[in-house]
């Protein structure tokens, strides 16, 4: 048969998707992860998201309070994710079975005694306009909470979220990996405030960047990170020059063994000119804003994935090769381990102890499970989408 008979397809090439390339995937991290925004969730909504290989169902009741439930119906199995909010009742679509808000089944569909068969909750903690859930791999309650933030600006939040292959790990650990800054990011120069701040759920770093830009010239970018587990950075940047002010949220989402779901939610504000007298001050600086949100949002959007081609494709190295110039990442891998399951040889060293993966006694349990989160509470430390990624969930950067 001659080559122009034979059908032509496509052969495989490139780099191969962490989570199709068979290498080891790290553990799914305890603590809070971000499921969605507070604005997808308006009342009577009903969502289903994934979260460590699980689906997780979310609605909001009535009330305004969200809930965080186990998908499957404890009657006889049906997904929950189908389901309708009536009031503040979930009900299931199989048999009509409706379930209150304390997860409590309060009547069945053909009115016969409701059967003592809850809901099984998630704690679920709605802060920041992102409604996050915990998960922790020995079943604890939360011990800590992620806090309620200050506001900038006048202007509602920016989000976008995708998903891609990656270990949510590498995404928090970014935030001390001084070196890719400058070959990754374009930043001429990048140097650390001071030492980074460890805390026993949290971190705190600050850096200075250097830039130049056209009309601008050189000019320095005031950065002030703090992150809660592995699940959420929160960065305060400060461009004296411009006067802007811009706060910006980061949350990677552990979905599947080497997957994740990335969110990211911004708000600005520009200083109000000295120059001016108070009223034209406020209404320059809010022009300003508005003039500039769409602009500030995508171009901090195309600074984030410029990372996600290569979390989409590498793999996890520990230990690994450090040189002088990568910045502080073995320190912070040695906290990161306490979010992880123990190894066996940990465990069973524990003798029943429930322990952290640095071999440390558990803390003590919070609040009860499926307890709703204090508002303002958490603890005090010291656009593209990459070739192959799969779905981007919010392809539009400018809302």
């Amino acid at each position: 048969m001659g080559l122009s008979r034979v059908r032509r397809h496509a052969i495989t090439e490139g780099p191969t998707p962490a989570d199709t390339a068979g290498t080891p995937a790290l553990p799914y991290p305890s603590g809070w992860s971000a499921l969605a925004f507070s604005e997808e969730l308006r009342p009577g909504t009903v969502l289903t998201r994934p979260l460590a290989g699980r689906d997780v169902v979310l609605y909001r009741l009535g009330t305004g309070a969200v809930r965080a439930v186990d998908p499957y119906c404890p009657h006889l199995g049906a997904h929950l994710g189908l389901a309708k909010v009536e009031g503040d009742d979930l009900v299931c679509p199989f048999h009509l079975f409706a379930f209150g808000p304390d997860g409590a089944c309060v009547r069945t569909g053909y009115d016969t005694p409701p059967p003592r068969s809850p809901l099984t909750r998630l704690p679920v903690h709605e802060v920041n306009g992102a409604v996050f859930v915990w998960r922790h791999h020995d079943g604890r309650a939360p011990d800590w909470f992620v806090p309620e933030w200050h506001e900038i600006g006048h202007r509602p939040a920016r989000s976008a979220a995708w998903e891609f292959a990656g270990n949510v790990q590498e995404v928090i650990e970014n935030s001390v990996d001084l070196g890719h800054f400058a070959t990754l990011h374009g930043w001429s120069k990048a140097e650390m405030g001071g030492p980074v701040v460890y805390g026993d759920s949290a971190f705190h770093v600050s850096m200075r960047a250097h830039e130049s830009a056209p009309l601008l010239g050189d000019f320095v970018v005031n950065v002030e990170v703090d992150g809660y587990g592995l699940g959420c950075l929160h960065a305060d940047v400060y461009t004296a020059r411009i006067g802007l002010r811009m706060c910006t949220m980061v949350m990677p989402t552990a979905i599947a063994p080497n997957r994740m779901q990335f969110r990211q939610r911004n708000r600005i504000a520009f200083d109000e000119p000295s120059a001016l007298p108070a009223p034209l001050a406020r209404a320059a600086s809010r022009a300003a804003a508005r003039l500039l949100d769409r602009a500030v949002f995508r171009s901090s959007c195309e600074f984030t994935a410029a990372d996600f081609p290569v979390w989409h494709h590498k793999e996890y190295r520990q230990p690994p090769r450090l040189t002088h110039g990568d910045g502080p990442i073995g320190p912070f891998r040695h906290w990161a381990r306490r979010f992880y399951p123990p190894p066996p040889e940990a465990e069973a060293a524990g003798s029943g102890t429930a322990r952290t993966a640095h071999g440390e006694r558990a803390a003590g349990a919070g609040a009860p499970l499926g307890a709703e989160a204090p508002s303002g509470s958490g603890p005090s430390p010291g656009s593209g989408t990459p070739s192959g990624a799969g779905p981007v969930l919010r392809p539009s950067v400018g809302r």
